[in-house]
């Protein structure tokens, strides 16, 4: 007799505010968060007759995301993603940096799958938490139909991987998104296993301009901890004090990979005739980052 094997969801927790517990309930925005674990996470959340399997591969504040936690993350996320018997992958995750997270995990794996990152704005304790709510969504959304790749689901709503962004500080839906992003094709992007082999990780620093900005952080650290990369977070369409460019220029010809993104947090970056360093088109300055350092763990021999 055939039986029919009912397909799992795998859960990976990473800690968060959705994790987080508040010191008074009624003051929720005091909270420690990372506090909850998987199991009582997923106390009363898992609908009925669903077979979850759970990991606790970190238990941290989001803002404290690591290339060590990544690497765990999408070891595990690899590992599950290719079993049969799993449907999707649900990816519990502090709000503040989840946008990177959404996207290196997108860009490497491309999965064929569905994984949904998922989070809350409220800890877990508070009488109004959404993280149940949004945990809820997150079952659902991996079940349903031709859902596949990366996804932040959160507040009702759903954003892809690479467009996601975190636009709001504490608004229950704080994420919006740019439709037809994309990894720039100038970038290259490694496999798993080099991100995994991968023991010393590119230092890309990010620098903004704006009024009264020079070149002198640049040329510092060019002169003596001398970063691999540089995204330049400029006014409007990428625009860059004149000495600001200038240093970016220097640092190009020392070696330095160079990407300039837009500070706004909509449009992105449109090449022009005077572009005098490469653009990353629709990504954000953190997108921007986050491509720039897969791009140069790709290019090592």
């Amino acid at each position: 007799m055939n039986v029919k094997k009912i397909k799992k969801i795998v859960v990976l927790a990473t800690g968060g505010t959705i994790a987080g517990l508040a010191m008074d309930v009624d003051q929720p925005q005091n909270y420690k968060a990372a506090q909850v674990n998987v199991a009582q996470l997923l106390h009363s959340v898992v609908p009925a007759g669903l077979n979850v399997l759970t990991e606790q591969v970190a238990q941290i504040d989001s803002k404290d995301m690591s290339f060590a936690v990544w690497q765990s993350l999408l070891e595990r996320v690899a590992h599950w993603a290719a079993q049969d018997e799993v449907q999707g992958v649900v990816i519990t995750h502090g709000t503040d940096t989840l946008e990177e997270t959404a996207y290196f995990l997108q860009a490497v794996l491309q999965p064929n799958k569905p994984v949904a990152l998922t989070c809350a704005m409220l800890p877990a304790n508070a009488p109004e938490s959404d993280g149940t709510a949004n945990l809820k969504e997150a079952f659902s959304w991996v079940q349903s139909m031709g859902s596949v790749g990366v996804s932040v689901v959160c507040a009702g709503q759903v954003h892809t991987g690479l467009a996601v962004q975190k636009s709001h500080s504490h608004k229950r839906n704080p994420f919006t998104s740019q439709a037809h992003v994309s990894h720039p094709a100038s970038l290259q992007i490694p496999s798993v296993a080099q991100v995994l082999a991968c023991t010393d990780w590119p230092h890309v620093a990010l620098v903004f301009n704006h009024v009264g900005a020079d070149g002198r952080m640049v040329r510092t650290l060019m002169a003596h901890d001398a970063p691999d990369g540089w995204v330049a977070a400029g006014t409007g369409n990428g625009t860059l004090h004149h000495d600001l460019e200038a240093a970016l220029l220097d640092a190009q010809k020392q070696g330095a990979h160079v990407l300039r993104a837009s500070r706004c947090a909509w449009g992105g970056v449109q090449s022009r005739d005077t572009d005098v360093l490469p653009y990353a088109g629709l990504l954000t300055a953190v997108q921007a980052r986050v491509a720039l350092v897969l791009d140069l763990i790709a290019r090592r021999p």
